[in-house]
């Protein structure tokens, strides 16, 4: 049985805020942002909520890089804490790691503001600290309440208003499903795009088997026309996903076959006297060194 490692060590360590080095230097400007003062006042107000990300400790100088966590450890030498919970990794890809690092999503906000109500911190508390109202912050808390694990799944790393989970929340599961995947393909999560949705949805896909007290003013026709575009973009769009892989494979084929004519001396020849016109397109397709996804 094959044993992975793990990237770091399983519980947070207690470090010296002098035992911790930067990785990157902060604008100074940032200390005035709105984010700055949110992370700051989070602190402040309920402690630390996420450790810092390091690196194993440098047994020569006795310092660990810190990874993922710069403004936070900003605050809290400004606010003079000198001990610091951290996450230690267990090895130096200290490059990987950075490089793959993704900023909070809407998901893991509303997991983190769950966490902190679930340690006893008060909504008001906890609103103060994330320098947002109350009411917006129980939006984001209940945020998932309703929502199936697949749309979660689907959702997970992307940035959205938390208007759009109502939207989702009146559909039955399979449809929610759907349109998260819609929104997702469209680069389009949200809120007006959800209602939208809702809208076009049918009333046997929601929850109450009826359309919402605020319905949008849409005609039947008008209505019928956005299910079926919705319906036909759904499968456009799972083919596509389907296809996506071998279509990429065949692509690459294809140029590395192009490269190899055009490094043969008698075809280029012949090309350039007969086709100069797909010679060009050929010169165009070779330059292309990578195909994104």
């Amino acid at each position: 049985m094959t044993t992975i490692a793990l990237g770091f060590l399983p519980k947070p360590l207690m470090i010296s805020s002098d035992g911790l080095l930067p990785s990157i230097k902060l604008d100074p400007r940032i200390t005035s942002s709105y984010k700055y003062r949110q992370i700051r006042n989070s602190i402040l107000e309920i402690g630390l909520i996420e450790p810092l990300s390091v690196s194993a400790v440098d047994r020569k100088t006795g310092h660990h890089l810190v990874l993922d966590g710069h403004l936070r450890l900003h605050a809290m030498r400004e606010l003079g804490i000198t001990e610091i919970p951290c996450l230690v990794a267990t090895d130096d890809e200290t490059f990987t790691y950075n490089n793959r690092l993704n900023r909070v999503s809407t998901i893991q906000e509303h997991l983190m503001i769950r966490r902190a109500m679930d340690r006893g911190i008060s909504a008001a508390k906890l609103a103060k600290g994330l320098c947002i109202d109350v009411s917006l912050l129980k939006k984001k808390s209940g945020l998932l309440d309703g929502i199936c694990e697949e749309v979660v799944d689907i959702l997970k790393d992307h940035d959205f208003s938390t208007e759009v989970a109502p939207a989702l929340r009146r559909m039955k599961l399979t449809r929610q499903v759907e349109c998260a995947e819609l929104m997702v393909a469209a680069n389009s999560i949200t809120a007006s795009y959800a209602r939208a949705l809702l809208a076009a949805t049918p009333s046997e896909m929601l929850v109450a088997g009826k359309k919402p007290l605020r319905q949008v003013a849409l005609s039947q026709e008008q209505l019928a026309r956005m299910e079926n575009e919705m319906s036909n973009l759904l499968t456009q769009y799972k083919i596509a996903e389907q296809s996506h892989g071998e279509d990429m494979l065949n692509l690459m084929l294809a140029r590395g076959y192009i490269v190899k004519l055009m490094d043969n001396p008698r075809v280029m020849r012949y090309i350039q006297r007969s086709f100069p016109e797909i010679l060009e397109e050929f010169s165009k397709i070779v330059e292309v060194t990578s195909i994104e996804t």
